[in-house]
């Protein structure tokens, strides 16, 4: 799976079970305070994950998560 397709997949779930907008979704965007997600948040993010790339992420894996470009970075490197 390529990266753009990885990014496409993310925003598409972002946007549809979490309610972000789109113009919301730039790389450099913070992912906890842009995007307004809370601690429930980044547990059905993880299921969302799951779900559309069948890889698993724990609590680890969000230290070093700054922007949505670093959560891009993330699935990607999971995947290959």
């Amino acid at each position: 799976m390529n990266k753009e397709v990885i990014i496409e997949k993310i925003n598409d779930f972002l946007i549809d079970e979490f309610e972000v907008e789109a113009e919301d979704l730039s790389p450099e965007a913070n992912l906890k305070e842009a995007l307004e997600l809370d601690s429930l948040d980044f547990v059905d993010l993880v299921v969302a994950v799951e779900a559309n790339f069948g890889v698993k992420l724990v609590g680890e894996d969000f230290i070093k998560i700054l922007t949505l470009q670093d959560f891009y970075d993330l699935i990607e490197n999971k995947l290959s």
